[in-house]
């Protein structure tokens, strides 16, 4: 069919709003067209078949959570999961998402437990939510973090447990380090998740005590990298970041035990850091719900909380590449935003803590040329917000974003 013929797209213009673009700009107040899912004008008195007024309200691009768990919500207790007939999760996946789509994140990074399944349902439109990258599942070593096992001789039921769409994560040695990659590969993993350290929510293991030996992380690093795919590590003891640093991979996530070589290491190599700031709070909050968290998890919470925060301060200080992820599932998903507001509360300009979860997020996961900013010819995915009680129109106030959504886009089309 000849393009006179064709039927044209529809254009819709986002009005008014102040524009923080994500780009290091200003921002400004200006018109944001769209059409076929991209941003085709950006400008003043821009012409549209449809209108959304943005006036008085900050605009910003899709926001992006770098770490997120929808087989959980802020219920992580063996209960839980012994009483959850399996399907059922699949169906509450699919609300965890639709939460974190409205409160302005269009884009995720899945860091364990999501199969390809519900990742495709999104796609395809079955359900609504965040596009997303999935780990698929954690690679641990036995006795490392993601191993359920306790000293009764049982595996705990949790979000990791093996089925057709996510193998079992169990694995030691180089040669079966090599297996396992392909595994979770084939099963349609985006980026691998692997643990260098032990954890809060595992029972046998310490968050201060590295896993896995160099020449298992090499070989992780090495199977990814021939699959195009990026390597991010649950890195919370000291030893375990250096070593993830050293093997090349790409994200420390958490990162509760910094010290000053290891930001060192992390400068040198450009290695990310997403904070996760949220998810020791999630831990606490949870046990004040009246959840039934083991003690271990909140012993091992209470030591790590003011430590964590110290680590994120001096990597903030010190100019690491943060990008927000916020162990959502840990809390309950739909409140992400909240970690923008710890970081600022650490040192981050609110404009940073911005981009942490727009253009930095995107490069980390490999997609700044796609989304991140607001640029013509990007995705358009975009969120407005109500200013604060008081405040001024467009004003970058981060704390209680969450609570403030007025309206998000995905790929061009209204979502809320």
């Amino acid at each position: 069919m000849s393009d006179a013929t064709s039927t044209p797209a529809t254009r819709t213009v986002l009005r008014g709003g102040t524009v923080f673009d994500g780009t290091g700009a200003a921002p400004a107040v200006a018109d944001i067209a769209m059409a076929d899912g991209r941003i085709v004008e950006i400008g003043t008195g821009l012409d549209g078949d449809t209108e959304i007024d943005a006036g008085g309200r900050l605009v910003t691009p899709g926001l992006i959570d770098c770490h997120v768990h929808f087989m959980a919500d802020g219920d992580f207790s063996p209960a839980k999961h012994l009483g959850t007939p399996f399907s059922q999760n699949f169906y509450e996946a699919a609300d965890r998402m639709r939460r974190t789509l409205a409160v302005g994140v269009t884009t995720v990074r899945e860091a364990g437990g999501t199969d390809l399944g519900v990742k495709e349902a999104q796609q395809q439109g079955l359900i609504a939510g965040p596009r997303m990258q999935i780990s698929i599942t954690i690679l641990s070593q036995t006795g490392g973090h993601g191993d359920r096992w306790h000293v009764c001789g049982a595996s705990m039921p949790g979000l990791l447990d093996p089925h057709p769409g996510r193998p079992s994560n169990i694995v030691d040695g180089p040669e079966d380090m090599r297996r396992k990659v392909r595994e979770v590969i084939r099963a349609g993993a985006d980026v691998i998740k692997i643990c260098t350290s032990g954890g809060v929510l595992s029972p046998r293991d310490d968050p201060q005590h590295a896993h896995f030996r160099d020449d298992e992380l090499e070989m992780c690093v090495a199977e990814a990298t021939a699959a195009h795919m990026f390597v991010m590590a649950h890195a919370q003891a000291t030893d375990g970041i250096k070593s993830a640093v050293r093997a090349g991979i790409r994200s420390i996530e958490h990162g509760i035990y910094l010290d000053d070589e290891a930001i060192s290491m992390m400068l040198d190599a450009g290695t990310f850091l997403v904070p996760t700031l949220i998810a020791p709070m999630g831990v606490l909050d949870a046990a004040e719900r009246g959840i039934p968290v083991p003690d271990y998890a909140i012993q091992k919470t209470t030591q790590v909380v003011e430590v964590h925060r110290a680590s994120i301060r001096a990597a903030i200080e010190a100019g690491v590449e943060i990008a927000m992820g916020t162990d959502s599932g840990v809390t309950p998903h739909g409140q992400n935003l909240r970690e923008l507001g710890e970081m600022v509360s650490l040192g981050m300009s609110p404009s940073d803590a911005l981009v942490s979860a727009s253009r930095t997020a995107a490069r980390l996961m490999g997609l700044d040329e796609e989304i991140g900013t607001i640029e013509v010819g990007k995705v358009a995915d975009l969120a407005w917000f109500d200013p604060p009680a008081g405040g001024v129109p467009g004003d970058l106030d981060v704390a209680g974003l969450g609570d403030r959504v007025a309206g998000v886009v995905q790929a061009g089309v209204p979502v809320v």
